[in-house]
């Protein structure tokens, strides 16, 4: 397995290219389920979930080819996926990736059958699918659950429902959306997440032939048609990414320009870096982000839902808190395991107090390079956050978590003045 060494104490300077938001390809990839036709997707990041995901869509019936974009215009990928040929998601697929869930729905809605394996992913919580399955058995479905798989029934077809969410549920919202657009009649959705990778997959299924109301609300109102055809469509920029390499350039002390990306995505999380000392510019095509001449402040947050701020940036700003005068309280509301990134940064020197959902950070004048290991694909970034400010030499090992969400790393990082470096680490192990 491989490791990064960096050498820290470098502001980062320079421009980074936002690349597609892999929050939002993998569903947008999903609904070519939907149809008979070719959907091809632009702007689509090489990353392993997408390779992962691309492996259980072929093994589901459908034929995945690139497509000559230009030099410069980022990566498009043509799914067909004329025939289902299978409605099994196996385990071996779907283990690694939560997102695979999202194959349910469309495969019930369109074949009236699916048998899928219960999901894995990052382990920073239970996130049960419980609300996928009880609003497809309000479509109509007979569902049950042996031996790790979900097994869903629906001869007949899904019929449209009225669906009220207990709790806001990005994969919950995107399943149901997809299976609605080809159920009998009316479904309306009730608490409805509303992130803006809700947006891309609503906007890409209007473009298939859909018929939704409500796009960017929490109430989605979708007519059910016979059929979707096919589309083109870009996907969103990674607003994740962007916000990512916003902290680092303030944990450096540098000055980031970040290309591509999408300020109204952000607007809590560039709050709060303006709360903390931040100095952005915002262009209709990018986001500059650079630090005052006065001291990073600490500043308290609590995840919440979009609009608020997304629980993927917590361990990146738990990271740059961990360098700023004062203390912060960072609350933690979506997943109940996001802190496994803790130990690591202590390591590093940080002074954090865990508070059951909170961490209590008090700022310390510098962090020191260590070995760390990543435990979770945001986790790992924060750790490479805090390299990047420390003083000395970090190695950090098990990046395989870092390589299923962030595209060319090394090479953007790089591009910036970072002293970082991907090498083999004989002494690593798999996860037993």
């Amino acid at each position: 397995m491989d490791q990064l060494r960096i050498v820290g104490g470098t502001p980062l300077s320079g421009t980074i290219r936002i690349s597609g938001a892999k929050n939002a390809a993998l569903p947008l990839m999903v609904a070519s389920l939907l149809t008979d036709s070719p959907l091809v997707l632009e702007n689509i990041p090489d990353l392993a979930d997408i390779r992962t995901l691309s492996k259980l869509l072929a093994s589901l019936g459908a034929t995945i080819s690139p497509e000559d974009m230009g030099e410069g215009a980022g990566r498009a990928l043509s799914f067909h996926v004329p025939t289902i040929t299978s409605t099994l998601a196996h385990y071996d697929l779907v283990r690694t990736m939560r997102a695979s869930v999202l194959v349910l729905g469309p495969l019930l809605a369109r074949c009236g059958t699916a048998t899928v394996s219960l999901p894995g992913g990052c382990a920073i919580g239970t996130r049960p699918v419980d609300m996928h399955l009880k609003a497809l058995e309000d479509m109509g479905a007979t569902i049950t659950i042996k031996d790790g798989y979900i097994k869903a029934e629906a001869p007949s077809g899904l019929s449209g429902a009225r669906i009220i969410f207990p709790k806001v549920s990005v994969g919950a919202t995107q399943n149901i959306l997809m299976a609605a657009t080809l159920a009998h009649g009316e479904t309306l959705m009730e608490n409805a997440a509303r992130e803006p990778e809700i947006e891309d997959l609503a906007s890409c299924l209007v473009s298939m032939g859909a018929d939704i109301s409500g796009i960017g609300t929490d109430t989605l109102r979708i007519q059910g048609k016979t059929a979707l055809s096919g589309a083109r469509h870009r996907v969103m920029p990674d607003r994740i990414e962007a916000g990512t390499y916003a902290m680092a350039a303030m944990a450096t002390g540098g000055r980031i320009t970040l290309e591509g990306a999408r300020a109204d995505h952000l607007q809590c999380a560039l709050g709060k870096l303006v709360e903390a000392g931040a100095d952005i510019e915002i262009t209709a095509d990018s986001i500059t982000v650079g630090r005052t001449s006065g001291p990073l402040l600490g500043v308290d947050i609590m995840t919440e839902p979009y609009p608020g701020f997304p629980t993927d940036l917590q361990a990146q700003f738990m990271a740059l808190m961990t360098l700023a005068e004062g203390a912060s309280m960072i609350t933690e509301t979506i997943f109940e395991n996001r802190f496994m990134h803790v130990p690591e940064l202590m390591r590093m020197g940080a002074d954090i107090t865990i508070h059951q959902s909170s961490v209590l950070v008090r700022g310390v004048p510098k962090l020191s390079g260590a070995p760390v290991m990543a435990t979770d694909l945001r986790a790992s970034f924060s750790l490479v956050l805090a390299a990047l400010a420390a003083e000395g030499e970090t190695t950090i090992r098990r990046i395989y978590h870092l390589d299923r969400g962030y595209e060319n790393v090394v090479e953007k990082l790089r591009g910036c003045g970072a002293n970082i470096h991907r090498e083999s680490d004989n002494q690593d192990t798999p996860d037993l």
